[in-house]
């Protein structure tokens, strides 16, 4: 029997939604506004996308005095909140419009799109992926295809309105993943073909210099589609954020990877070059700085970005290395780089590889600082000690997650959870950003 490849399972998920049953208040009572159309809300967090939210549309403008959450309803689902906006995007709230929005928690059970599938010929990929020296369990070889076993539902809502009458979603809006266009390189130097993700800066200015930042996923999001690194977490996203363009505007590469491109023997797949050919097309057609080119990745992704900074020492001016390691022998090229480096005490591989390789760097000569943080901290604190470690200057700044702290209430700390949660929080940490596009080449 034929194997059902990745890109199989994605479409013959894509019309599997997750379904919710909303209450519509009096609001679209006879004498009110008629509800037109519903479009289901999506949104990437630290582990995945989930649905966090119903536009409804009417046909003339609510007031959004007139609306309280109470009067909202969904069915296994907790409702936040209720306002009025002049879009399907809740960014674009007002005091009337032609929209409510209905939140939703994002802490709710089956708020995540994200599903795990096994069987029909399709096998979980094995745990780990972070590298762990040469022989470690890792998730295979460079080069390897992986078996797949997550797909992402098509986030689905069916209203219900009062009468009996029922609004089904018709349209999906994915939060700042939509902002991304999908695309495909054919490398005349290597002959590969790779697929990426690439962010525009909104009002891209050719006549102005622009920054750009590699992401690059982790090996369980190894796919054959394009949008897969996208829906897993906040690697590519933040950077995209309105908030981080409004004051850093950038573009943002995401490549998908549908093979594994690094190993746990510090070997790389030929994807490695075919990036950087990548990298170097894109700024041949847009204005992109070259003195401001920088990578970052998590787990499979880091091991990259390290590959890359050995072989092309002069080619990113900074690098955000999450949950990774490398052969410490091979690292001294990285001495005089600028580095930020996150690993969590609970990661039983990437943090002594880490150790490792900092004690390497500093016998070759590069001025490190060391820190201790908590992963439960709020955005204040976590600001506060940025600032302590970067007010020591250090070109090369390794910080650690105390252990435990990464660990989500109610999870088990076995296995790889201290290396996957490393990045579902990693990416939130805005003032990590704000250094990184400080540094030049």
């Amino acid at each position: 029997m034929k194997l059902q490849t990745r890109r199989d399972f994605l479409i013959m998920t894509a019309g599997v939604g997750v379904i919710l049953a909303v209450s519509v208040p009096a609001v679209a009572s006879n004498s009110a506004p008629h509800a037109k159309r519903a479009t289901a809300i999506t949104q990437v967090f630290g582990d995945g996308i989930r649905l966090s939210a119903v536009a409804v549309e009417y046909d003339t403008p609510v007031k959004g005095a007139d609306l309280s959450a109470a009067d909202f309803r969904v069915e296994g689902r907790t409702v936040t909140g209720v306002f009025t906006s002049t879009s399907a995007d809740p960014a674009d709230r007002a005091e009337t419009g032609r929209f409510v929005i209905v939140t939703l928690s994002p802490d709710d059970t089956n708020a995540t799109l994200a599903e795990k599938v096994q069987g029909q010929g399709v096998m979980p990929p094995p745990i780990g992926g972070s590298g762990g020296g040469p022989g470690g369990g890792g998730p295979g070889k460079a080069g390897d295809i992986p078996h797949y076993d997550t797909v992402y539902k098509r986030a689905e809502a069916s209203i219900m309105m009062p009468g009996g009458r029922t609004l089904a979603t018709t349209k999906v809006k994915n939060l700042i993943v939509d902002d991304f266009h999908q695309r495909e390189f054919h490398d005349p130097k290597t002959g590969k073909m790779l697929r990426y993700n690439l962010f525009v800066p909104k009002d891209y200015d050719a006549s102005k210099s622009y920054p750009l930042v590699l992401f690059m996923h982790d090996a369980g999001a190894t796919s054959d589609v394009t949008r897969t690194t996208l829906f897993q977490g906040l690697g590519a996203i933040s950077w995209a954020s309105p908030e981080d363009q409004a004051t850093r505007p950038c573009f943002v590469l995401a490549p998908q990877f549908a093979e594994i491109i690094a190993d746990d023997d510090s070997r790389t797949s030929s994807m490695l070059d075919t990036t950087i050919d990548l990298i170097k097309s894109l700024a041949s057609q847009y204005s992109i700085d070259r003195k401001r080119l920088y990578t970052t990745g998590q787990s499979g992704g880091c091991m990259m970005s390290i590959a890359m900074d050995i072989k092309y020492p002069e080619f990113f001016a900074a690098s955000f290395l999450v949950a990774g390691q490398w052969d410490p022998a091979r690292v001294k090229p990285m001495a005089r780089q600028k580095l930020w480096i996150l690993v969590s005490q609970d990661d039983d591989k990437a943090y002594p590889g880490q150790n490792a390789i900092t004690e390497e760097l500093k016998k070759d000569g590069a001025r490190t600082s060391r820190a201790v943080w908590d992963g439960t901290w709020t955005a204040q604190e976590f600001q506060a000690a940025f600032e302590k470690i970067d007010a020591e200057g250090s070109s090369i700044n390794y910080v650690t997650f105390r252990k435990g702290t990464v660990i989500p209430p109610g999870e088990s700390s076995a296995g790889a959870s201290g290396h996957r949660n490393t990045w579902r929080i990693a990416y939130t940490i805005e003032p990590i950003r704000e250094w990184i596009f400080r540094q030049q080449r």
